[in-house]
């Protein structure tokens, strides 16, 4: 039984990864040194060129990366990296199954943070820097990081705590107790987002524009979307990317659009990405989104609820002992082939959700020119590609190609 876990595992791993390598290559060789006619307005060939060189740099380095990703998973696997961190934390002496279950997830996040943190630091410093995107210091960088493990320990530690208490005491129902606990925590997380979290990386100031201020307030009364705060966000801090987003559920929706998106856009064009944000509420496609995951995730879950302390799992990552710690961890593995799958399913619903907000947004503000011309700015700011292969856009696309998305709103 453990020689058909290990070809699953193994075999997942592989897989992913060549799978994702010959996709990388399908998406260069389907850059095209013809510029799609939708944007020979905003493109010039100097532009388009340096468009196609970010795409390129970015896959390349990719190649890389995920090259030395896949290798430290296999070595850590075939290597019995797993037992000898276990072995190690058992001999502390805790004798807790949740202290011992928080020591070996936090070493191995740490592990993993300290191998990767070197292709952070280069894809920022080095490659968003040399295409013009950067605005991160070092000392942001690290002020990022010592904040993010500081929410682990404040809020993943209890959560996670929590987790591994209720499957060693409540059984076979274990994962049920388990399900609800996510997600609750993922509707509590909503305000704590909000007031403590966002704040924490990034500065918030009331919209001063009064023009474009007065603009958001009519669109929200005239189609009945109640809005608390409107708030420009310090995007700029970090990089001269662009975005937009709303939080908060009822009556407390916020909307915190980025500095560099008012720099970029004039504002229609804003409105007409706001519209759009604002279609995915009266869609319904946030309320389909949280059903879905949480249908997914109770799935996944009940999946689980088998694999605890199964012998022949742990039996390919040469453990000695069983626990439920170590048992939340191999699943994951195991469970890739099922969540590439799923990506798969929720990236399609994902493109199909995103054509239809883009509809809403010119149905509800009566042109779809603004957003065309917002969605071109983007796409030029951000050096975006404009051939992807459809099989890159299967696998990895949330959001439809933007000559797509411009097509469609033509019509």
């Amino acid at each position: 039984m453990d020689n058909i876990y290990s070809i699953i595992i193994i075999g997942a791993i592989v897989f992913e990864y060549c799978l994702s390598n010959i996709i990388r290559k399908l998406n260069l060789n389907a850059l095209h040194t013809k510029l799609p006619n939708e944007f020979s307005d905003v493109f010039d060939k100097e532009l388009y060129n340096k468009s196609q060189l970010y795409t390129q740099t970015k896959e390349k380095f990719a190649y890389f990366s995920s090259t030395m990703m896949v290798l430290f998973s296999l070595s850590i696997i075939l290597f019995g990296v797993y037992n000898i961190l276990d072995e190690y934390i058992l001999t502390l002496g805790f004798n807790a199954d949740i202290i011992n279950g928080l020591l070996f997830y936090g070493i191995l996040i740490i592990i993993s943070d300290l191998i990767f943190t070197p292709f952070s630091l280069y894809n920022i410093f080095v490659i968003e820097e040399k295409f013009g995107f950067n605005k991160m210091t070092l000392k942001t960088f690290i002020s990022d990081k010592i904040k993010s493990y500081f929410l682990i320990i404040l809020i993943g530690a209890p959560i996670t705590a929590l987790l591994l208490y209720f499957f060693k005491h409540f059984g076979d129902n274990a994962w049920i107790y388990v399900w609800i606990l996510l997600m609750s925590f993922s509707i509590i997380m909503q305000p704590i987002f909000i007031l403590f979290v966002a704040p924490l990386f990034n500065k918030f100031s009331p919209l001063k524009n009064e023009s474009l201020l007065k603009k958001i307030e009519n669109y929200m009364q005239e189609i009945k979307f109640p809005i608390t705060k409107i708030e420009v966000m310090d995007g700029s801090k970090r990089s001269s990317h662009s975005n937009a987003y709303f939080s908060g559920f009822g009556k407390n929706k916020r909307i915190a659009l980025f500095d560099t998106l008012i720099e970029s856009m004039d504002e229609d064009e804003i409105l007409a990405v706001l519209a759009h944000e604002v279609g995915h509420y009266k869609l319904k496609h946030i309320q389909t989104g949280i059903i879905l995951s949480a249908i997914q995730s109770g799935i996944m879950l009940f999946i689980l609820s088998f694999f605890i302390n199964n012998q022949a799992l742990f039996d390919v990552f040469h453990m000695n002992n069983l626990s439920i710690y170590a048992s939340l961890v191999f699943f994951s593995i195991l469970y890739t082939p099922i969540s590439m799958i799923m990506g798969f399913i929720f990236n399609y619903i994902s493109r199909k959700n995103e054509f239809e907000a883009d509809e809403y947004s010119s149905q509800t503000t009566g042109s779809p020119e603004y957003l065309i011309s917002a969605l071109k700015k983007l796409t030029v700011e951000n050096l975006g590609n404009l051939t992807p292969h459809w099989l890159n856009v299967a696998f990895n696309y949330s959001h439809p190609p933007v000559v797509e998305r411009i097509n469609a709103l033509k019509k």
